[in-house]
C-alpha cells in the first residue's frame, strides 16, 4: 500500500476534489494528489494564512491553519464567472497574492494604476467603480486563470459599499474599506487565495 501524500502539498483545486472524493470513498483521490505535485506554486501550507472567497455566499474568509481568523461580506462580478480578458467576470480557482499596494494610505484613498490619485469620502457620489484604500493583486496559478495578473484582478476597497454582499463588481473582489484595510494588514505577499462557486 502506498504511503498517503500530505494535503499540505496539493493544490487548492486538488484539495477540494480530494475532500469530495474521500467523502465518496473514491480511490481516484490518490491519483489527484499525485498529479498535483506538478503544481507546487499552488501548494497548501496549513501553517500560513490563506483566503477563501465564496461566490455563492458572497463572503471572504481569512484562515490561519484550521482556525478561521475573520469573515467579511464581499462582492464579486455582476457579469458572472469567467476567464476572458475584457469580460469583467470573476475567475475561479487557485491564486496567490503577488503584490500589495496602499501601505499607510488613508482609508478611501483612490488608486489608478495602483498609484494614489485622491481621496474618496462617502458624500462623493459617482457611478465610477473606484479602487479604494488597499489592493491585493492576484496572480492565477492554474491554466484556466493564468491571465488573472494581466486582467488586473484585485481584492480592493470600494466606493459602492452598499453593494457588498451581492455580485456587483467588474471582476475584482470588493470589500468595505475598513475590512479591506484589516485584511491587508493580515495578508502577506504570497498568501494563497481560493475563489469558488
Amino acid at each position: 500500500m502506498k504511503r498517503p501524500i500530505s494535503l499540505r502539498r496539493i493544490s487548492w483545486d486538488c484539495h477540494a476534489k480530494v475532500a469530495s472524493l474521500r467523502q465518496r470513498r473514491t480511490p481516484d483521490a490518490a491519483i489527484i494528489c499525485q498529479s498535483a505535485r506538478s503544481v507546487p506554486k499552488v501548494g497548501v501550507n496549513l501553517s500560513q494564512p490563506r483566503i477563501e472567497v465564496s461566490v455563492g455566499t458572497q463572503s471572504l474568509v481569512l484562515w490561519d491553519g484550521i482556525r478561521q481568523v475573520k469573515r467579511w461580506p464581499c462582492s464579486t462580478s455582476k457579469f458572472g464567472l469567467g476567464y476572458t480578458e475584457g469580460s469583467n467576470k470573476t475567475p475561479l480557482g487557485g491564486f496567490l497574492v503577488r503584490e500589495k499596494h496602499g501601505e499607510g494610505a488613508p482609508a478611501g484613498t483612490i488608486f489608478k494604476s495602483r498609484q494614489p490619485v485622491g481621496l474618496w469620502t462617502p458624500d462623493i457620489v459617482t457611478p465610477d467603480d473606484l479602487i479604494l484604500s488597499r489592493i491585493l493583486w492576484l496572480d492565477g496559478m492554474e491554466k484556466r486563470n493564468a491571465n488573472t495578473w494581466q486582467r488586473y484582478i484585485y481584492i480592493h476597497g470600494t466606493n459602492d459599499e452598499r453593494s457588498i454582499g451581492r455580485p456587483a463588481s467588474h471582476g475584482c473582489i470588493r470589500l468595505k474599506n475598513a475590512a479591506m484595510i484589516e485584511l491587508y494588514e493580515l495578508t502577506p505577499v504570497g498568501t494563497a487565495v481560493w475563489i469558488s462557486e
